[in-house]
């Protein structure tokens, strides 16, 4: 079935530029297009992009506290951590510039660039280590350096879209080849950038959409690549977009672009094929677009399936610990009541946790579960790897993520991972929101939305690393199991100041539950629980769109 689907995809490229050399040139048409933006932040207990994609918190005991002190949900917590209960505030910005060359309806190309500074004032030279901020060596994520004069500029995509001749064909397709967008319901599953051949064919009312990306490709004679493979569809009907969809992660490579051995991995792995494990998940999921007399609906449903397992050369060593079977799923629903210059609303989201006594916070085969014993199963809702799910879901600003900044979001939850399977921005959780949003003018909105968040995974936190008294230090399946993790409440204003600026303010706070404590050790070495301060977070935005 793959072979055809490549098969196919390629058969569409060569019909299209086939057919478009024949063709009387038009006249090139170039546009560029983008954003400007300028943000402050200003945080409590609130981490900065991505310092937890484990599956669930991992206990104190365990840790491994990245430089900088940066551990568990909040920037510095744990043994040894700089941020705990400390204010966080700083400027950041982010640029994007495309240009679309344009020759006629049917064939066009795109560069897309993007530009960050993950601060301003940041000093982060080449070579250096950095916040992230380089790689390779290489000056990254790093304009607002004094001085500038930083090689920030990182290319994006670059593709080409063809529309194809019908050649007896009585539908309209679509190809797009090349390093582009490769998305499935991004603010529920995955949003990633990479390179890779989709189509888009219309069968009247239905639209279908084959995806296929190369997320690894290792040496061209190893059979060691990770591939994504996906088909899309949707029919538009009566006031209803109906779509179902399903992805296979085929990841001979896994995790992504690590190569063995790795610190922290074991020793043995043999050399020549890279990356530890291999993977194959499958996602399928469904959803609905629509409207329902004055009342707009969302609803998505979305199951997760596979397993991760050492690599086919050393699964021979390790028979006992071969693989972890994953099975996980997530629901969300949304309701819209617009009435003049108001709307009302209410969002719920469930999406399933994992069990800390038969999972690791890893997923990996022959890591150790809470109570000592290896892991052989996770049941909590994933993501593939590199998707942007977590800073895309715009559920709110403390615990999920609300106009996502240059480092791509802030939030308890923002939990992307770009080398291995992660919770992203709700596996673990739940919640319940209701909002209400006024047109107080024709150039300020103003919105406010309450949400209960709740704790979905079972014998320990998502988040938080609180110990079961009594305990000791070896005894680390005496994790605390809660399920309250807070009251969210958020206030957000949006001005339109030109039809092409727009300024965003939102302050949220999170009444934090049990489910956030945290458990440390102290410098004597016994174990305590200590409750942080409720994350709170001060975003503002100023956006130029052209």
């Amino acid at each position: 079935m793959k072979k055809f689907t490549v098969l196919f995809l390629a058969g569409l490229l060569i019909l299209a530029f086939g057919a478009t050399s024949y063709a009387q040139a038009p006249k090139l048409e170039f546009k560029a297009s983008g954003f400007i933006d300028a943000q402050y932040v200003w945080l409590m207990n609130v981490p900065q992009y991505n310092t937890n994609s484990t599956l669930y918190a991992t206990p104190p005991s365990q840790w491994a506290v990245p430089a900088g002190g940066v551990a568990g949900y909040v920037a510095g917590v744990g043994k040894g951590g700089v941020g705990w209960n400390k204010q966080d505030n700083h400027w950041e910005s982010r640029g994007h510039l495309k240009f679309d060359a344009i020759m006629g309806p049917n064939l066009s190309g795109t560069f897309y660039f993007e530009i960050d500074s993950l601060r301003y004032g940041s000093n982060y030279g080449a070579g250096g280590s950095g916040f992230a901020g380089t790689v390779n060596g290489r000056e990254a994520n790093n304009f607002g350096a004094w001085t500038t004069d930083r090689t920030a500029i990182e290319v994006k995509n670059v593709y080409i879209d063809v529309g194809l001749p019908y050649f007896g064909l009585p539908v309209p397709i679509t190809v797009r080849v090349g390093a582009q967008p490769i998305g499935v319901r991004p603010a529920m599953l995955v949003y990633s950038d990479g390179a890779g051949v989709t189509a888009g064919i219309k069968i009247d009312p239905v639209l279908i959409n084959p995806i296929y990306a190369k997320a690894v490709m290792n040496s061209d004679y190893q059979a060691a690549d990770s591939d994504v493979w996906g088909l899309q569809a949707s029919a538009k009907i009566s006031t209803f977009t109906l779509g179902g969809y399903g992805l296979n992660y085929r990841m001979n490579s896994y995790p992504f672009n690590v190569p063995a051995p790795v610190a922290g991995l074991p020793a043995n792995l043999t050399p020549y094929v890279p990356g530890s494990y291999q993977s194959k998940m499958w996602w399928v999921g469904a959803y609905a677009d629509g409207r329902a007399g004055p009342v707009d609906l969302n609803f998505d449903f979305v199951y997760d399936f596979g397993k991760v397992e050492r690599n086919r050369l050393d699964i021979q060593n390790h028979s006992f610990e071969r693989s972890v079977a994953y099975r996980g799923w997530a629901v969300r629903g949304k309701v819209d009541y617009p009435m003049e210059k108001f709307n009302f609303g209410g969002v719920g989201m469930f999406a399933t946790g994992g069990n800390a006594h038969r999972s690791s916070t890893s997923g990996l085969p022959g890591s150790k579960t809470s109570i000592g014993l290896l892991s052989t199963r996770y049941d909590g809702y994933v993501v593939p790897p590199g998707s942007e799910q977590g800073p895309g879901n715009q559920e709110s600003i403390v615990m999920y993520s609300v106009e996502p900044g240059a480092t791509g979001g802030y939030g308890i939850a923002d939990r992307a991972n770009y080398q291995n399977l992660s919770p992203g921005g709700f596996g673990g959780t739940w919640f319940a929101k209701l909002y209400a949003s006024m047109k107080a003018t024709p150039w300020w909105k103003i919105t406010f939305q309450a949400l209960y968040i709740g704790d979905t995974t079972k014998n320990a936190n998502t988040f938080g690393t609180a110990w079961k008294f009594p305990n000791n230090l070896v005894d680390n399946h005496t994790l605390r199991d809660n399920h309250d993790i807070g009251y969210e409440f958020d206030l957000i204003h949006e001005f339109q100041i030109y039809n092409n600026l727009r300024f965003y303010a939102g302050f949220g706070y999170l009444f934090a539950g049990d489910a956030l404590d945290v458990g440390e050790i102290t410098k004597q070495g016994f174990p305590i629980n200590r409750t942080p301060k409720d994350p709170w977070a001060l975003r503002t935005r100023l956006m130029y769109t052209f």
